[in-house]
């Protein structure tokens, strides 16, 4: 009794449903975290607010979505809100709740960054009578960017497997589409592995672009010198 199939193995490596689903993977990825970015700044700028309802907020929001799984999230969007009359389509429903999970972490990782930046440099900048959107664009973003790509890197691979989560209300993504094949031709061990193998390439492929950003991030970053905004 054979319970490997090669023949199915090599066939849907390249099948043209899953690679469909990879597709769908990466855009899924790329568009929750850009929204998670735009989300989780504002949120980072939320929690070092001088107004303590806007830090309650902020803080209100991380506590939130990083202390209740993903899982329960996407099913509250999908499946809870429609009996108040909220209702989302399936994309819809995976990209919002991405977005507003990645963004507790992000907005985290932002606060840390902005936090590393000697307070000093601030002071200074505004001494010299910069702007305090001059001071973050010019003074406090570039070195923070620095502490920041490390971890938002490994955010971006994690987020990247995280969107196998998403099957669960049937976004047709790579791990959604696995499962469908196996319903169909019960190869479970072959069409895992090759989900596995996408998964793998997809994150050691970034993981190469990382590298590649840090390194060159590390060279164009230099602290900014405060005499030359004179």
């Amino acid at each position: 009794m054979s319970y490997w199939n090669w023949s199915g193995f090599f066939d849907y490596l390249v099948n043209p449903f899953i690679l469909e689903g990879v597709v769908t993977t990466i855009w899924l990825t790329c568009v929750s975290l850009v929204f998670g970015l735009l989300l989780g700044f504002v949120v980072a700028l939320m929690r070092r607010s001088k107004l303590r309802l806007m830090r309650c907020i902020g803080w209100f929001y991380i506590w939130l979505f990083r202390g209740t799984p993903l899982l329960v999230q996407l099913i509250v969007l999908y499946t809870a809100l429609p009996q108040l009359g909220i209702k989302f389509s399936v994309v819809q429903a995976a990209l919002i709740g991405l977005a507003l999970n990645e963004a507790a972490y992000l907005a985290e990782i932002i606060r840390s960054g902005i936090e590393a930046v000697p307070a000093g440099q601030a002071r200074a900048a505004r001494a010299l009578g910069m702007t305090e959107r001059q001071i973050m664009r010019h003074i406090v973003m570039p070195q923070a960017f620095k502490v920041i790509i490390p971890p938002l890197g490994n955010s971006v691979n994690g987020l990247l497997k995280t969107t196998s989560v998403t099957s669960v209300i049937s976004m047709e993504e790579l791990l959604r589409r696995t499962q469908v094949l196996i319903q169909e031709k019960f190869m479970v061990l072959e069409l895992f592995a090759v989900a596995a193998i996408y998964y793998l390439l997809l994150t050691t492929l970034w993981d190469f672009v990382q590298r590649h950003i840090e390194r060159r991030f590390g060279q164009s970053t230099a602290p900014l010198q405060l005499s030359e905004k004179r």
